[in-house]
């Protein structure tokens, strides 16, 4: 499994986050990092993270703590020219431990627009459970700690 290193966007690494670049099949799906530095630096919900593999930023993502104590992840960006080299799913798996390690964590959740078929594989694989949920356009997906489910395809 590939290892990566999350660590707070600081004023060292934000402009390789925000050159962080997707494939252009995805870009009806995320944001641009810079969107997402801008939601963390003026919003007071999303904290950023840089993502490093073998010491270099090659991903983006972010957190925030919902009034009932889940824990969220947003904005998975994996650059353009490092992606199907398993960094998306170490990322979500490594931010989803950390987050579920918090005491009073019930769970973490994320969400997608339904029409990424490949985000929600990745998020199901890892044993997100689509909840009936909905916001905006997107499904909302949960990680219980400790609840094992069947990956479904």
């Amino acid at each position: 499994m590939t290892l990566v290193e999350l660590e707070p966007v600081t004023k060292e690494n934000w402009r390789t986050c925000a050159g962080l670049t997707v494939h252009p099949a995805q870009k009806d799906f995320v944001a641009d990092v810079t969107y997402y530095l801008c939601m963390c630096n003026y919003g007071d919900t999303w904290h950023p993270l840089a993502v490093r593999l073998e010491g270099q930023v090659v991903g983006f993502c972010m957190w925030a703590r919902d009034d009932d104590g889940s824990r969220w992840i947003g904005g998975v960006v994996v650059d353009a020219a490092r992606q199907r080299q398993g960094i998306g799913r170490a990322m979500v798996t490594a931010l989803r431990d950390q987050l579920a390690a918090v005491p009073g964590t019930p769970n973490v959740a994320l969400s997608y627009q339904p029409a990424n078929t490949a985000a929600r594989a990745l998020y199901l694989a890892l044993g997100f459970v689509e909840t009936g949920e909905v916001e905006d356009d997107e499904v909302i997906a949960r990680w219980t700690p400790g609840v094992d489910v069947v990956p479904t395809r």
